[in-house]
C-alpha cells in the first residue's frame, strides 16, 4: 500500500507548479509549507473533504490525512486500490461508479460521481467524488495519474430529502385544502384527499376511515394507492379489549394523538409487516380526525422512505388532519341545514320547497320525453281532532305511519312530499292512461287507509280524500298542477268521493269504468256470463260442421252486453283468465249435454286471448277447464294470428302439447298479422280463418278477392282447412264457393244463438 503523501509534494502536484514559475519567485520556507498544509487539512475537515491520488493501474499512491476520518477507520485500515474501494460502495451504486471511472479514463478529463459509501461505524454516507487527471509527466491518456477529491455530502443530501419531503407534504396540504374549498360532498372529498396524497405526495398508500359507533370499528371510507387486500387482515377495532383493538387505528382513536412508525421493519410494536413489506412501505402515520374534541375518523399515510414522518412533516400533517376534520364538520352542518331546508323532519320526506324544485325538474324531463305525469294531493280527514284527543306525539307517530304505508304501497311508483300539516303530495310519472292511473290509485288508497292504524296501543281508523291533476292536460308548471289538484281535492271532499280528477269528464269516465269493473267481478261470481254459438257451414252443402262459442254478458242492469263492451276491460284487469277458463268449461259442458241428448253435436271453437296464451300454465289450464266435458276432442281453440306470432317458439311448444291432448287449433283473423310462411308451415294448426274485412271487400275489390284466393291456395298447399268468417251475402258465398273455400260463417247462415236455440237447430 502506498504511503500518505507529504503535504508539500501534494500541494505542488495539485497546483501544477513548474521550475520556470519558481525561478523569479522567492523560495517558500519549509515552515510556511507546513503551515499551508495544516491549513489545507483544517479546511478539508471543515468541508468534510478528503483526497486520494491514484496511479494509472488504480492503486493508491497517496491520500490526505482526512480520508480515514471520512471512512471512520484508522490510518492502517485504508484500502490501497480502486478495486478494493469499490467493495465499500453501495451495491446499487457500483455500476454507476464503474461507468464514470471508465468514462474519465477514456476521455482523460474531469468527471464527477455521487454514491453511497460504507463507514466502519455501520452506516452509509453520501459521497461526492471528483476525478481530475494529473497531466504532468504523463505519456498518454492511459498512463494518467488521478487526483480524486471526496466530500461527505450526507448532511446536504439529508437536507435535500427533508426539503423534498416537506415539499411533498406541502403539495398534499395545498391540494387537499383546494379540494376542501371546491368539494362539498363528503365521499367525493375523502376520495380526492386520498388521491392527492398518493399522486401529489408520493405516498404508497392512503386511506381515510370513519368511526362506526354501532360496531366500534374504524371503517375505511376512501382509499388510494396500492391497497389491494390490505384491509382483509387489518385490525380496525376501536376498543383495546376487542379483537383488532391492538391496531394503530384504534390506538389513534383512543389517544386522540397521531401514531407513527418511522421504520416498520425494525419496529417491534408494528403489525402486518408482511403486508407492508409487499407494498415497500417503510414508515407510516395514522392521524385522528377530531371534531369538537371527538374523534370521527382517521387519516392514514404510508411512505416508502424510512423516517419520513419527522417533526417538521408531522406538524404539517397534523395541520392537514385539522383541515380535513374542519371540512367534515362543515359538510355535516351543511347537510343538516340542507335537510332542514328541504325535508320534513318528522316524516323524512321532501317538504313543500323541495316538492316544487323536484316537480319542476321532473316536468322538464317529462316534456323532453313526451311523457305524462300526475300530481295527487292527499288530505287526511279529522286529523286535528285525532291530534287533540290523543296528543301531539301520538299524532306525529300516526303521520309517520301513514307515510310509511304510502311508501310501501308505492314502492318505485313516484315519490311523496309533505306539503302541509296533514296534506301530502304524490307525484306519479309515466302515466299511460287515466283509467290505469285510477285503478292503481284506488288499490293503493285502499291498502293505505283501510287497515286500522295502531298508535301506542290505540286503534285508529283514518279516512282521506285525494285530488288528481295530470300533466300536461291540467297544467304545465308546478304551481298550476298543485292548484288544480287542490281544486280536485276540494270537490272530492264536497262530493264525499275518495278521489277525483281535476277534469270532471275524466272523473265521470273513470267512474263509469270502475263501476263496470265492479259489475264484471260480480258477474263472474253470479254466473251472469253466457255463451252464444254461431254455426259454421260447409261451403258446398251448407250443412252445419262446427260452432264458434261467443261470450255474452247478461247483466241485470245493462241487459245483454256485447263482447266489445266488456272484453277489453276483462283483459286490462286480468279477469279474462278466469272468464276464459269459465268459457272453456261451459262450452265443454254444453257439448257434452248435446251429445248425451243424442244430437250430432259438431266441434265447438273457443277463442283464446293473448293474456291466456302468455301464461306458463296455459296448457294445464286448458286441460283442467276441459275436464268437465265429454272429451277434449269436442273442443277446438281459435287464436288470432298476431297473438301466435308474439313469441313463436313458445307458442309452437304450447300448440304441440294441445295437439297431444287432442285439441285442434285454428288461426283466427288470418291476413291481418305478419305471419312468416316458414313458421306457418311448422305450426301445429289445422285451420286458417280468413278475416271478415277481406270477405266484406272481396265482391267489389279485386285485390281483396286475389288475397282471399291466395290464402285459400296457401292453406290447401299446407293441407290446412279454410274458414271464411263474416259472410253476410249470397254474392260473397258464391265467390267463396268458386275459390274452393272449405267452410263459411256469418249472419247469412245464422246469428250467434243461445244454447237452447242451437238444440232446435241441431234437431232440425
Amino acid at each position: 500500500m502506498a504511503n500518505k503523501s507529504a503535504a508539500p509534494h501534494t500541494v505542488q502536484t495539485a497546483a501544477g507548479l513548474r521550475k520556470e514559475d519558481r525561478a523569479d519567485k522567492p523560495t517558500i520556507s519549509l515552515s510556511a509549507l507546513r503551515e499551508q498544509a495544516g491549513g489545507l487539512r483544517r479546511a478539508q475537515l471543515m468541508a468534510n473533504l478528503a483526497h486520494v491520488i491514484t496511479k494509472p493501474d488504480g492503486s493508491f499512491e497517496s491520500w490526505s490525512e482526512t480520508l480515514p476520518e471520512l471512512l471512520g477507520i484508522s490510518e492502517e485500515q485504508v484500502v490501497g486500490s480502486t478495486r478494493r474501494w469499490l467493495d465499500l460502495i453501495h451495491p446499487a451504486d457500483r455500476a454507476r461508479f464503474r461507468e464514470t471511472a471508465l468514462e474519465a479514463r477514456a476521455r482523460g478529463s474531469r468527471v464527477e460521481v455521487h454514491y453511497r459509501l460504507w463507514r466502519n461505524d455501520g452506516r452509509w454516507v453520501h459521497v461526492r467524488q471528483v476525478m481530475e487527471p494529473i497531466t504532468a509527466n504523463a505519456t498518454s491518456t492511459g498512463h494518467l495519474r488521478w487526483f480524486n477529491t471526496l466530500q461527505d455530502i450526507s448532511e446536504h443530501v439529508s437536507a435535500q430529502e427533508r426539503i423534498s419531503r416537506l415539499n411533498r407534504v406541502y403539495a398534499v396540504l395545498s391540494g387537499i385544502n383546494g379540494a376542501i374549498v371546491r368539494i362539498h360532498e363528503r365521499q367525493a372529498l375523502l376520495d380526492e384527499a386520498c388521491r392527492i396524497a398518493v399522486h401529489a405526495g408520493g405516498f404508497v398508500m392512503a386511506w381515510v376511515g370513519l368511526i362506526d359507533h354501532a360496531t366500534s370499528l374504524v371503517r375505511p371510507a376512501a382509499t388510494a394507492g396500492n391497497v389491494g387486500d390490505f384491509f382483509a387482515t387489518a385490525p380496525m377495532a376501536i376498543l383495546e379489549t376487542t379483537p383488532g383493538g391492538h391496531g394503530l387505528a384504534g390506538q389513534a382513536v383512543r389517544t386522540k394523538r397521531p401514531v407513527i412508525s418511522q421504520d416498520v421493519k425494525s419496529d417491534s410494536q408494528r403489525l402486518m409487516r408482511k403486508e407492508l413489506g409487499e407494498r415497500n412501505i417503510n414508515s407510516l402515520a395514522i392521524l385522528p380526525l377530531i371534531v369538537h374534541d371527538e374523534v370521527v375518523g382517521t387519516l392514514a399515510l404510508y411512505a416508502s422512505d424510512v423516517g419520513f414522518f419527522d417533526p417538521n412533516e408531522m406538524r404539517l400533517l397534523e395541520e392537514l388532519a385539522g383541515d380535513v376534520s374542519f371540512a367534515l364538520d362543515n359538510i355535516e352542518k351543511a347537510k343538516k341545514l340542507e335537510y332542514v331546508t328541504h325535508y320534513d323532519s318528522l316524516t323524512d320526506v321532501p317538504n313543500r320547497a323541495l316538492f316544487y324544485e323536484r316537480l319542476k325538474l321532473q316536468l322538464q324531463d317529462a316534456s323532453r320525453k313526451g311523457e305524462r305525469l300526475a300530481v295527487k294531493l292527499v288530505d287526511i280527514e279529522r286529523f286535528k281532532s285525532i291530534n287533540d284527543s290523543l296528543g301531539r306525539q301520538a299524532g306525529d307517530a300516526l303521520l309517520v305511519e301513514v307515510v310509511k304505508r304510502m311508501q310501501n304501497v308505492r314502492r318505485d311508483a313516484g315519490w311523496i312530499a309533505r306539503v302541509g300539516g296533514d296534506q301530502f303530495a304524490i307525484v306519479t310519472p309515466n302515466v299511460v292512461s287515466e283509467e290505469k292511473l285510477a285503478a292503481a290509485t284506488g288499490r293503493r288508497f285502499s291498502n293505505t287507509f283501510t287497515p286500522v292504524f295502531n298508535v301506542r296501543g290505540t286503534e285508529v281508523r283514518l279516512s282521506a280524500r285525494m285530488g288528481i291533476a295530470v300533466y300536461p292536460e291540467d297544467g304545465n308548471d308546478s304551481d298550476v298542477l298543485l292548484r288544480n289538484a287542490e281544486a280536485a281535492l276540494k270537490k272530492a271532499k264536497e262530493a264525499g268521493d275518495k278521489f277525483l280528477f281535476y277534469r270532471p269528464e275524466m272523473t265521470a269516465r273513470i267512474a263509469e269504468k270502475l263501476s263496470l269493473e265492479n259489475q264484471l267481478h260480480r258477474a263472474l261470481a253470479n254466473d251472469e256470463f253466457v255463451l252464444h254459438y254461431q254455426p259454421k257451414v260447409q261451403t258446398t252443402t251448407r250443412r252445419i260442421v262446427g260452432l264458434e262459442a261467443l261470450i255474452r254478458w247478461q247483466s241485470p242492469e245493462r241487459g245483454l252486453v256485447p263482447p266489445m263492451k266488456f272484453i277489453p276491460l276483462l283483459e286490462e284487469t286480468g279477469l279474462i283468465l278466469d272468464v276464459g277458463a269459465w268459457a272453456l268449461k261451459r262450452a265443454a259442458l254444453d257439448h257434452r249435454e248435446w251429445h248425451e241428448r243424442g244430437l250430432n253435436a259438431p266441434k265447438v271453437a273457443v277463442n283464446v286471448s293473448a293474456i291466456q296464451l302468455r301464461q306458463r300454465n296455459f296448457v294445464s289450464t286448458i286441460e283442467q277447464a276441459l275436464g268437465g266435458g265429454l272429451s277434449s276432442a269436442g273442443i277446438d281453440l281459435e287464436i288470432t294470428e298476431s297473438v301466435v306470432m308474439e313469441d313463436i317458439q313458445a307458442t309452437m311448444e304450447k300448440l304441440l302439447e294441445l295437439r297431444r291432448l287432442g285439441v285442434a287449433v285454428a288461426i283466427d283473423d288470418f291476413g291481418t298479422g305478419y305471419s312468416s310462411l316458414a313458421y306457418l308451415a311448422r305450426l301445429p294448426v289445422e285451420t286458417l280463418k280468413i278475416d271478415r274485412s277481406f270477405v266484406n271487400a272481396m265482391v267489389d275489390d279485386p285485390n281483396a278477392r286475389t288475397l282471399v284466393q291466395t290464402i285459400v291456395s296457401l292453406a290447401h298447399s299446407l293441407e290446412l282447412k279454410v274458414v271464411a268468417e263474416g259472410v253476410e251475402t249470397e254474392a260473397q258465398a258464391t265467390l267463396l264457393k268458386g275459390l274452393a273455400c272449405d267452410e263459411m260463417q256469418g249472419y247469412l247462415f245464422s246469428k250467434p244463438l243461445p244454447p237452447a236455440d242451437i238444440v232446435h237447430l241441431l234437431t232440425r
